[in-house]
């Protein structure tokens, strides 16, 4: 497999300097290990600013005015969780037009997936506002990118961040083009995914929340990934398929309680690839969001990257479907999604 790559040293700068959980040594961990075992074995895509108009299909003229007065700036805070520095706004545009850069490498053909390893993260960040570590909704920017520029009909986000993603769900709530799916940590921060969180009224069921308890295992976001995600993706029959690959849920990470484990993440991403390949062209593409345990951050995305090459760390037991009884949030999910999507 192609596997395209998004890295840049600007994103390293975002808060340089400053003692914050979102610091640079989550990329440096992670440009450290492409260096080590992947060398020569990885597509390099460029980043690039992304543009005004590209970053106002999501956000309003106002916030991105907020957000560029920071430049150069030592420090600001845009939230009490939100901070920025000097070269926090040049970051962000960069992790933005990283995220179209990389799809626009899909889309020409020049790599099979990807993924951007890009900061600040973004899947918080709402039209008008920064929040929870993040200034503009890259994964979103990307989709509407992919929508408006590329003219693609269908885009699927999964978003397996601990957190939910609130900004993203905001940004498509009403539209039946973008399905936006969530396994999250419930309830927790940012407060938003609750199972009746369907979409709006031109939207209904587009929006697909899986709002969990703590504690949930490798075995059971595979269940939740086979029994709902697969099903409710074959009908849709996205385009394209963009993950918000946060790794907060890791069995060790300081912000939750999730208990996933490197393999997990690769299971995860075989099923996404088989329904990629099944209804997508194969198109999948990944974008960093959290993940704030570093050597499981580590760990976790070169599970990820091995399995988008094609060089699985599973073993042919890890990847059989669960004959379990469903589990009581499969059931939830559905009698709320059954009016708009058929089970399996």
């Amino acid at each position: 497999m192609k596997t395209g790559i998004v890295r840049d040293p600007i994103y390293l700068e975002h808060l340089r300097g400053f003692a914050h959980v979102e610091s640079p040594r989550r990329l440096e961990v992670l440009y450290d290990l492409l260096d080590r075992n992947f060398p020569g074995h990885l597509y390099p895509v460029s980043s690039r600013a992304a543009t005004p108009e590209e970053l106002t299909t999501i956000h309003t003229p106002e916030h991105l005015r907020r957000v560029a007065a920071t430049a150069g700036r030592a420090h600001d805070s845009l939230d009490p969780d939100t901070q920025t520095t000097a070269q926090s706004y040049e970051a962000a545009i960069h992790a933005a037009g990283g995220v179209t850069a990389l799809i626009d490498s899909l889309l020409d053909g020049e790599i099979e997936n990807g993924f951007a390893l890009v900061r600040p993260p973004g899947h918080h960040a709402e039209a008008h506002r920064a929040m929870g570590f993040c200034l503009f909704n890259n994964v979103a920017i990307g989709a509407a990118y992919a929508r408006k520029r590329r003219g693609l009909e269908r885009i699927l986000i999964i978003d397996w961040d601990l957190h939910h993603g609130n900004g993203t769900q905001h940004s498509f709530w009403n539209s039946p083009e973008v399905l936006y799916f969530s396994t999250h940590q419930y309830p927790y921060y940012p407060g938003t995914g609750g199972l009746d969180e369907v979409g709006g009224k031109e939207a209904p069921g587009f929006t697909v929340n899986v709002p969990l308890a703590s504690g949930c295992l490798d075995e059971d976001f595979a269940q939740i990934f086979e029994r709902i995600l697969v099903p409710i993706g074959r009908q849709f029959k996205p385009e394209l398929i963009l993950i918000s690959a946060g790794f907060d849920t890791y069995y060790e990470d300081p912000l939750g309680a999730m208990m996933v484990t490197p393999k997990g993440f690769a299971r995860l991403t075989r099923i996404v690839q088989g329904l990629a390949e099944t209804v997508g062209r194969g198109r999948l593409l990944l974008a960093l969001e959290g993940g704030y345990h570093l050597n499981g951050l580590r760990q976790s995305v070169l599970a990820v990257l091995r399995e988008l090459q094609g060089d699985s760390v599973l073993i042919p037991e890890e990847t059989e479907a669960d004959h379990r009884a469903d589990l009581t949030i499969v059931r939830q999910v559905w009698k709320v999604q059954q009016q708009y999507w058929k089970r399996g």
